[in-house]
């Protein structure tokens, strides 16, 4: 039976968001043409945009819908950006967080190579949280000139959840704006969206339960961006082009699922991770769980296990556990295959050969006591085989 412990990744579409794509699927019609049809289009996506923001705790002139986590993440960012230093071009100053996903580091990057903007790393501790103190010092150095602060919620690799709240409050203090990364957070975290006091959030659909393809920008009332794509106007004039209906209809129906079940599912999967957790370093002692403490109240998403394993590669764990049809990753798919070691483990301090046997364990809703129980029993084979080959690749080298 095959075992898929990489919800971080992905999770599988639920019902109910296929029965809602497929139903308004068949409508037919743009949602921008004034026939009927096209009113009827109209018509779902407006409920779904109503239901979504009731999900969320936002107003539904505050939902922008994209096509995806990566795009409203990239709207966030560079629209946030582009406002501000329109307004003054002395806002070049970008604060952000080194573990953020690549999804906003190289929206990041593209600024500072693209745009003159000036980046400014925000400090992690070792269990990749970011430092309030040193983020308030930051920001008081030269407020004036800061176009935004951009930090997660919570950290796709290794789980970690972050001081939102905080670091909005402070920003706003100085007259900073604030983008949130949500994607791994929504569905799973206690406080809602709209609690965040954030002025552009990210959410992904297909993290939820909807199919690839959806996602939302939570803009606050009043804040302006600049588009990131030009042509119709739709979306509040920032994110034109023909409103996709049916993936708004399956996006809301898949996040009004995960809100309702989330007090239910969340300590439900904890428990699982917690009960995997302690099976991994029963059988391999000096495996070391990265991320905030696991029993830490709030601190670490419900849904994650982030391990490194001493002597091992993660590429060939990976692959070793597939070949058991136990689905697992060594961290964000978007980088998987990249040959380079975790920006989020070297910004923590993890030494870099430790690094490189990381695992991580992604749970989700329709994970099972039963799946635990087949990776941890294929665990110890698992490890050896990759051991041994990195002992014989030394061996080689050294020869």
């Amino acid at each position: 039976m095959s075992v898929y412990l990489d919800h971080a990744a992905t999770t599988p579409v639920r019902d109910v968001a296929l029965s809602a794509f497929h139903d308004v699927a068949l409508l037919g019609g743009n949602p921008s043409s004034l026939h009927g049809a096209g009113r009827r289009a109209r018509r779902a996506v407006e409920d779904a945009r109503e239901q979504v923001a009731a999900a969320l705790g936002v107003g539904a002139a505050e939902v922008v819908l994209t096509a995806g986590g990566t795009e409203a993440d990239n709207l966030g960012v560079k629209g946030l950006f582009g406002a501000r230093s329109a307004e003054d071009p002395a806002r070049t100053r970008v604060l952000a967080s080194p573990v953020e996903h690549h999804a906003v580091l190289d929206c990041v990057t593209w600024l500072a190579e693209a745009r003159g903007a000036e980046v400014r790393w925000l400090p992690v501790d070792r269990r990749g949280r970011v430092d309030v103190d040193g983020t308030a010092a930051l920001l008081a150095e030269d407020p004036d000139r800061t176009a935004l602060l951009t930090c997660m919620w919570a950290n796709n690799e290794v789980g970690t959840v972050q001081p939102v709240h905080e670091l909005v409050e402070l920003s706003h203090a100085h007259g900073v704006p604030v983008h949130v990364d949500a994607v791994q957070a929504v569905g799973w975290l206690d406080g809602e969206v709209g609690s965040l006091g954030a002025d552009t959030v990210a959410v992904s659909g297909h993290k939820l339960g909807a199919p690839v393809g959806s996602g939302v920008l939570v803009v606050r009332r009043g804040v302006e961006l600049e588009p990131v794509v030009h042509g119709g106007g739709q979306e509040r004039g920032v994110r034109s082009g023909t409103v996709d209906a049916p993936a708004a209809a399956a996006l809301a129906a898949a996040l009004s699922a995960a809100a309702a079940e989330r007090d239910v599912e969340a300590p439900r999967v904890a428990a699982l991770r917690d009960r995997l957790a302690a099976g991994v370093l029963a059988l391999d002692p000096t495996a070391v769980v990265q991320g905030a403490d696991l029993h830490a109240p709030g601190a670490r998403l419900p849904t994650n296990l982030h391990v490194t394993f001493p002597g091992c590669e993660g590429d060939s764990l990976l692959y070793l556990f597939d070949a058991h049809d136990v689905a697992v990753s060594t961290g964000s798919a978007c980088r998987a295959g990249v040959p380079e070691p975790s920006h989020v483990l070297d910004a923590m301090g993890v030494d870099a050969g430790l690094a490189r046997g990381a695992l991580r364990f992604s749970l989700g809703r329709t994970s099972t006591d039963a799946d635990v129980d087949t990776a941890l029993a294929v665990l110890l084979g698992v490890l050896d085989r990759a051991r041994a080959a990195v002992a014989r690749a030394h061996g080689l080298a050294a020869s």
